[in-house]
């Protein structure tokens, strides 16, 4: 089995109040992939300054990881009331340039075929890195927090002002639903199917996930979480099990139901 990948900025979250802890899908991917016990590898950057803060619990997971150090360090503070989030950007982190995916990015990935890009902005990831990334065939997922955020720091506020080349090289999206509302004017077949992506996947929180492949729409229920959670990183564990799923050859639909029941499995946890 070739292993996935999963490519994208670290970030420092500030949660309810509490003290800063990592983040970002290579943390919450790689959760979920221990737990999955698939074989992957992690490629990641931060502030150089904050590697030793950072990095540590990622590798603590036990999924290979290769590391660069930046300038900056994507920096987030959540609030939560229920499915409802408010999040404010402190901080940007780097972007990804074609020479990164080109060179020891290209050299990490090696062979494998499926890779997951967690853009935390939309100044992360351009067209040009993600086609250098999809090259040799490889099946690209995207988070779709790189196309509605914007690249400036303040209360989060989502616009689909985004480079529409950017989907070309896109083979999977993954949006949350709030960012699926700001990119189609309804979530239905046709107004998802008009973003241009074959395969589109919206979690929905507590009430499961939607999945378009083949031109039509499906819908998978969540298993109730009961008590307070905090559900910061649910949608990269989400994504990370979806694509380990597809690449293990499973349709779309059983890929979310399998992906929506690790993520369950993941917030009761935390509730212990």
């Amino acid at each position: 089995m070739r292993p996935l990948a999963i490519v994208g900025n670290l970030s420092r979250d500030l949660v309810g109040g509490g003290p800063p802890r990592v983040g970002g899908a290579p943390f919450y991917a790689g959760r979920a992939l221990r737990v999955l016990g698939r074989p992957a590898v992690v490629v990641t950057k931060c502030a150089a300054i904050d590697r030793p803060e950072l990095l540590p619990p990622l590798v603590a997971l036990g999924v290979p990881v290769r590391s660069r150090g930046g300038e900056s360090t994507a920096t987030f503070a959540y609030e939560y009331d229920g499915d409802i989030r408010r999040m404010r950007v402190e901080a940007l982190g780097d972007p990804w340039t074609e020479e990164d995916a080109r060179v020891w990015v290209a050299e990490t990935l090696g062979h494998a075929e499926w890779v997951h890009v967690g853009a935390l902005a939309r100044s992360d990831f351009s067209p040009g890195t993600l086609a250098t990334l999809a090259g040799r065939g490889r099946m690209l997922s995207l988070d779709g927090q790189g196309l509605v955020r914007p690249a400036r720091t303040g209360p989060l506020e989502l616009d689909a002002d985004f480079d529409r080349d950017v989907l070309k090289y896109v083979s999977i999206l993954k949006l949350a639903e709030e960012e699926a509302e700001v990119l189609a004017p309804g979530l239905d077949e046709e107004a998802l199917s008009a973003l241009g992506v074959a395969e589109v996947v919206v979690t929905l929180g507590s009430r499961g996930a939607a999945v378009l492949s083949g031109g039509r729409l499906e819908r998978v229920v969540a298993r109730p979480v009961a008590g307070k959670i905090d559900p910061t990183g649910a949608g990269d564990a989400f994504a990370a099990a979806y694509l380990a799923a597809r690449s293990e050859g499973h349709a779309p639909l059983s890929s979310a139901r399998r992906a929506t029941a690790l993520v369950a499995g993941l917030l009761s946890a935390r509730l212990r």
